[in-house]
């Protein structure tokens, strides 16, 4: 069996579901910031509806994919210094990799914190924040796929 190929392909699987759940719940904070102006019962229904949703999509989704892209990407990188030495983590398409990582995972803590806020009834953010924020993490991957897959470097 060729460890490399299966723990790459778990990798990208992972990160499919957990990039599938970082662009779908600020949408999902959108559409509970827009019930703050709807007419009872109906605001509160949707809200349980929404924020039922919300719970489901970090505690069975996103939390475990996360986990899972950072567990099979660590086995790449333990299989990648195997095979090629550990200098390419200094690489600056790896470092660019990493630090995206870095950024999605944040930016994963910052979606956590926030449902938490809209729990309690303290968040302060609109609909229109969350709508302008949504393409963060895809604006994210595209520059961590880029620089996987072209391996570019200076000079």
């Amino acid at each position: 069996m060729n460890w490399y190929d299966l723990a790459r392909g778990l990798h990208i699987l992972a990160v499919i579901a957990w990039m599938a759940g970082l662009l779908f719940l600020p949408r999902l904070y959108a559409y509970d910031a827009e019930q703050a102006g709807k007419p009872e019962p109906l605001r509160t229904e949707m809200r349980t509806l929404l924020r039922t949703w919300q719970r489901r999509l970090l505690k069975i989704i996103l939390n475990p994919a996360m986990g899972l892209a950072w567990v099979f990407g660590l086995w790449l990188i333990h299989l990648d210094v195997q095979m090629r030495g550990a200098a390419f983590l200094a690489e600056p398409w790896m470092v660019a990799k990493l630090l995206g990582v870095v950024a999605l995972s944040g930016w994963h803590g910052f979606l956590s914190a926030e449902f938490r806020r809209i729990e309690a009834g303290t968040s302060k953010k609109s609909s229109r924040f969350w709508r302008m924020t949504n393409e963060i993490p895809f604006l994210i991957a595209i520059v961590m796929v880029i620089s996987v897959t072209t391996e570019w470097t200076f000079g």
